[in-house]
């Protein structure tokens, strides 16, 4: 009897703990894993998000002038895919931690060697990659969810903003693109396969010499006789070079080609592009 009373408890035991086990909560403060592409590689970040729940936030839950992990729970990382600058100071692509002194007027933001503070006490100042002041900016509204995001980006740049309550902090971020990207052109256009489009595209795109692009244009139409969304780029730089009748034939023949593959949105755009022309 005794064996047979041990035996059912044990199975009892093993039933509430199987049981126990398979209860699953969402997070107090959820994490979030961002994933920008930027230059030529990209930016993550990693952070968690608590919500407002009535509370005040700053100068109260998170106090003022002292160091905050920049989010709940875990501390918050960026990792840089490439060499990128913040506050004229130049970072090595690398993962870091990102901190943040709050204040009414002004906010520290500091990137550090250190990827584990989740304290003030954790921290150290020697471990600092590059601090900054940022202005502060009230949004006139409340965001009940502590959020950060990338916004305003472009090939070279963007900024890395920090909102919660009625507030946003910015920080811009920088890359260089050109000169990696020069240097592949420079690269590319000595081997048999030359990117002759794309190559013309970049320097279309970031206001570079267009009597170059526009040569490569010639290369890349001349393999590519075919190809209208080619002849379309060709005739919007003759456009910028004022070169406007040569535009209008280089149009005209883009729009046979897209006519001919049934691409209707080449057809509009070049319709578009021969108006701005007259």
């Amino acid at each position: 009897m005794i064996k047979k009373l041990s035996f059912i408890m044990m199975l009892s035991a093993f039933s509430f703990g199987s049981f126990a086990q398979q209860l699953n909560t969402p997070q107090p403060s959820s994490t979030q894993e961002v994933k920008q592409n930027f230059g030529l590689s990209k930016i993550e970040l990693s952070y968690s998000r608590p919500g407002m729940k009535g509370r005040k936030i700053f100068g109260d839950l998170v106090p003022y002038d002292k160091v905050w992990r920049t989010g709940a729970n875990s501390a918050t990382t960026l990792t840089f895919g490439d060499d990128v600058t913040i506050g004229g100071t130049k970072i090595p692509a690398g993962k870091y931690g990102l901190l943040t002194i709050p204040n009414a007027t002004e906010w520290t933001v500091i990137i550090t060697k250190q990827i584990d503070v989740t304290s003030p006490a954790a921290y150290k100042q020697d471990q600092d990659i590059v601090r900054i002041k940022v202005t502060p900016v009230n949004l006139g509204f409340p965001v009940e969810t502590f959020t950060i995001l990338f916004g305003d980006v472009t090939s070279n740049s963007c900024n890395l903003q920090v909102i919660w309550d009625d507030i946003v902090v910015a920080v811009p971020i920088t890359t260089d693109v050109d000169s990696k990207v020069s240097a592949q052109i420079k690269d590319l256009m000595e081997k048999d396969n030359r990117p002759y489009y794309a190559a013309a595209m970049y320097y279309v795109d970031n206001g570079k010499d267009l009597n170059q692009a526009l040569s490569w244009l010639e290369k890349s139409t001349a393999q590519n006789p075919d190809a209208f969304y080619m002849f379309y780029q060709k005739a919007r730089v003759l456009a910028k070079l004022g070169k406007k009748q040569e535009a209008l034939a280089v149009s005209n023949k883009s729009i046979e080609l897209a006519k001919a593959a049934k691409n209707d949105d080449y057809v509009a755009l070049n319709m578009k592009l021969q108006k701005e022309l007259k």
